[in-house]
C-alpha cells in the first residue's frame, strides 16, 4: 500500500502551474479536503469505515447538486473544465451547478483565468466531456459562464446566428451545433464523430450578415476554422481529419439521392472510403447527426446513410484483378475500373431510392 501526507496548495502564478505545494505531518484532513474542488469529492473514509465529510458532500451528493468547497477553486482554472465535465457526466442523473459556484466561475472567466489554461488541458478535459452521455452539456456550461467564447470562440460565434426555419425549425445555429452533438451521442459512442459533427456548421459563424439566414458556401468557410482550432487546441490528427471530412461534404451527404454517380465517385475518393470504410461509416454517422439535430427531426427516417453504404459496397466490390484478366493495364485498367465503378454506383444509388420509395409507400 502507498500513503501520502496530507497537503495544502498556495496560489503564486496565474493559471494551474501557479501553486505551491505544503505537505507535512502538522497539515490536518480538513485542510487537506479545503483544497479539493467539488463537495461531492471531499469526502474522506476513516479506517473504520466511517465517512469524514466537513463540507457537506453527502448532502450535496442527495440534493444533486455540483458546489464548490472554497474559495479557493478559483485559483485553478482546469476546475471550470471539471465542472462543465461533471454537469456533462452526471447531467442523466439530474445534477445541476450550484449558483453560487456558477457566479464564481463567471467572475474566473472575467479575470483571464482560463487565457492561462495551456492547449493540452483543455482538450484533455473536453475529450472527457466528449465520451460522456450527454457531451452538449459540457458545451452550455462553458457558454453559461463565459468561458466558451474564450477557449472555444468559433463554437461560441454560431449563437444568434439565424438559419431557414423550414429547413432549422431551432432557427439558432449554435442551438442546432448543441442538437447535433446530442443526437452524435445518441448514434455512436466514438468521440471522433461527436467532435465531427459539433464542428461541421462552423462556417455560418462567418456568412456575412446582409446573407442571413442563408448560408452558401459555408462548408468551404469553415474548413479554416476547424483546422484553427484544432491546431490552437493540439487535437489528434484522427479527430481532426473526420472533422474536415464532415465540415467540406456534409451537404453531399445531404443530397446523396440527388447526385450524378459522377460526384459520389469523387466523394468516395475523397474520403478514402474504398480502402478506410470504417472512417467513411464515421463520415456518414456524423452527417446523419446534422440531419437528425433539428427540432422535431429527432427520429426521422432518413435515406442517405442507406444509399451511401449501399454505394459505397457496390464501388468496393468492382474488382481490378478481374480487369487485369481480360488484359487491361496501365491507364486503360484506370478508365475500365472508373467506368465499372460508375455503373456499380448508378445501379446501388437507383435501387436504394426505390426501397426507400417502396417503404415509404408501405408506410
Amino acid at each position: 500500500e502507498e500513503y501520502a501526507l496530507a497537503r495544502t496548495e498556495r496560489k503564486t502564478a496565474p493559471g494551474y502551474h501557479g501553486f505551491s505545494v505544503h505537505a507535512a505531518p502538522d497539515v490536518t484532513l480538513e485542510q487537506d479536503l479545503l483544497r479539493r474542488d467539488l463537495t461531492i469529492n471531499a469526502i474522506a473514509e476513516a479506517p473504520g469505515g466511517e465517512l469524514i465529510d466537513p463540507f457537506g458532500g453527502q448532502r450535496d451528493l442527495r440534493e444533486r447538486i455540483l458546489r464548490h468547497v472554497s474559495p479557493a477553486f478559483a485559483e485553478d482554472p482546469v476546475r471550470i473544465l471539471r465542472v462543465a465535465r461533471f454537469a456533462a457526466r452526471f447531467d442523466h442523473l439530474g445534477f445541476r451547478i450550484a449558483d453560487e459556484t456558477m457566479q464564481l466561475m463567471r467572475k474566473m472567466v472575467e479575470a483571464a483565468e482560463v487565457d492561462a489554461l495551456v492547449a493540452e488541458r483543455v482538450w484533455a478535459e473536453t475529450e472527457r466531456a466528449l465520451r460522456t452521455d450527454s457531451p452538449a452539456v459540457y458545451f452550455e456550461v462553458l457558454r453559461e459562464c463565459s468561458a466558451l467564447a474564450r477557449l472555444f470562440p468559433e463554437i461560441d460565434r454560431l449563437f444568434g446566428v439565424p438559419q431557414p426555419p423550414q429547413h432549422h425549425p431551432e432557427i439558432d445555429t449554435g442551438i442546432h451545433a448543441m442538437l447535433v452533438l446530442t443526437q452524435a451521442a445518441r448514434l455512436s459512442p466514438d468521440p471522433e464523430v461527436r467532435f465531427a459533427a459539433l464542428l461541421h456548421d462552423l462556417g455560418k459563424g462567418l456568412t456575412p450578415r446582409e446573407e442571413w439566414p442563408s448560408h452558401k458556401g459555408h462548408e468551404a468557410r469553415g474548413v479554416p476554422l476547424v483546422k484553427a482550432l484544432c491546431q490552437r487546441l493540439r487535437v489528434p490528427n484522427d479527430f481532426r481529419d473526420l472533422a474536415l471530412l464532415v465540415t467540406e461534404f456534409h451537404l453531399h451527404y445531404h443530397r446523396a439521392a440527388e447526385l450524378r454517380p459522377e460526384t459520389l465517385l469523387k466523394l468516395l475518393q475523397r474520403t478514402d472510403a474504398l480502402r478506410r470504410p470504417e472512417r467513411f461509416e464515421q463520415f456518414i454517422l456524423a452527417c446523419e447527426a446534422d440531419s437528425r439535430g433539428r427540432w422535431g427531426f429527432e427520429d426521422t427516417h432518413f435515406e442517405q446513410p442507406g444509399i451511401l453504404r449501399r454505394v459505397r459496397n457496390a464501388a468496393a466490390a468492382v474488382d481490378s484483378g478481374e480487369l487485369r484478366a481480360l488484359g487491361y493495364e496501365g491507364k486503360a485498367l484506370g478508365e475500365a475500373l472508373q467506368a465499372r465503378r460508375l455503373a456499380a454506383i448508378r445501379e446501388a444509388q437507383r435501387a436504394a431510392i426505390a426501397e426507400t420509395s417502396a417503404r415509404a409507400a408501405g408506410a
